[in-house]
């Protein structure tokens, strides 16, 4: 990855394969996170969706991306994770294929996220439910730990929202 990167210049796949690019979210405020079906920060799913639902009108997309790195918290098939984002949360904001967000074979969206916004003690993703927002530029703006709650992050939304 060289200096230029963007964030639109990748691609990822939704839990039903088609393969998408994030040039489609150009001009919105985006929140990547990865999650998980069986982590006590699973709840954040609901959070989430309330954020999406308040804010998607004004310009605001929520990327989500499963991941089973973390204690393996998100063991499931996509048909299990389908089951946990929509039956049990109603989740309507995008979700992807399982990714892996550390590592020699994390995601490329991950790497470039943690190049450019690293956490206190190092690159890595510590936990499920690291959320990343993104300004609607693709410009990483803030990194928010697991344990932030997704209305914490209103005051950024609203002020990088046009």
């Amino acid at each position: 990855m060289d200096a230029s990167s963007t964030f639109y210049q990748f691609t990822a796949h939704t839990l039903q394969g088609e393969e998408v690019t994030m040039k489609d979210y150009a001009g919105k405020v985006i929140i990547v996170v990865n999650t998980a079906s069986k982590c006590g920060f699973t709840p954040q799913y609901g959070e989430l969706e309330q954020l999406y639902r308040t804010y998607k009108e004004r310009g605001l997309v929520i990327l989500g991306f499963p991941c089973n790195q973390f204690a393996n918290q998100e063991p499931g098939s996509t048909n299990d994770i389908e089951q946990t984002c929509y039956v049990n949360y109603g989740v309507t904001f995008p979700m992807f294929e399982k990714v892996k967000v550390n590592g020699g074979d994390a995601h490329p969206i991950f790497k470039y996220l943690k190049k450019e916004l690293p956490a206190l003690l190092g690159k890595s993703i510590k936990w499920n439910f690291t959320k990343f927002i993104l300004d609607t530029k693709g410009k990483p703006v803030k990194r928010f730990a697991p344990s932030t709650s997704p209305a914490a992050m209103i005051p950024i939304i609203e002020s990088l929202l046009p």
